[in-house]
């Protein structure tokens, strides 16, 4: 499976570094199969810095020997298991059991104004799971331990000419 990571600058030992905000799948380094995603990604983080340059970093991850060493936690759509756990990790309320990869739907930028109006109380959630089926969702494989971290091989980076 090849894996990328969009940020700022390129992360070629990819570390768990404590984050100042609450994510979808919590504590953990972020990656996506989706290549547009990342470089999405790594304009914003850029822009957000205002330090570095848009960077993708790439790696190679042997699933099947990684997924049957490791703990996974796999959501295969935005259903309401996938609702309920992104909730409770963006609101820093998650308390269930740790994992050490966690793959499924991202609340991107397209989501993100679904997703507001339900933890504000203004969608119930099955109106929040009926709109979320219309969104196109990309994915994102979280890696959360250092044992996950282990079979994650750093390939190389996108030239900045994909940047464009």
């Amino acid at each position: 499976m090849i894996l990328y990571h969009g940020s700022n600058v390129i992360v070629s030992e990819p570390r768990l570094i404590e984050q100042n905000r609450f994510l979808d799948f919590g504590f953990g380094f972020y990656t996506t199969t989706n290549k547009a995603q990342a470089i999405g990604f790594a304009d914003k983080v850029t822009k957000r810095r205002k330090d570095g340059s848009k960077a993708v970093s790439i790696y190679e991850l042997d699933e099947e020997k990684a997924f049957a060493k490791c703990s996974v936690l796999r959501f295969e759509s935005a259903d309401e298991a996938w609702l309920d756990f992104v909730s409770e990790n963006r609101s820093g309320n998650y308390k269930g059991k740790a994992y050490d990869f966690i793959f499924g739907p991202v609340a991107n930028d397209d989501v993100y104004t679904t997703f507001t109006l339900y933890t504000a109380g203004l969608l119930t959630k099955e109106q929040t799971l009926e709109a979320l089926k219309i969104k196109k969702l990309y994915n994102q494989l979280v890696l959360t331990s250092e044992k996950a971290l282990f079979y994650l091989k750093f390939i190389g980076s996108l030239p900045q000419e994909e940047f464009v």
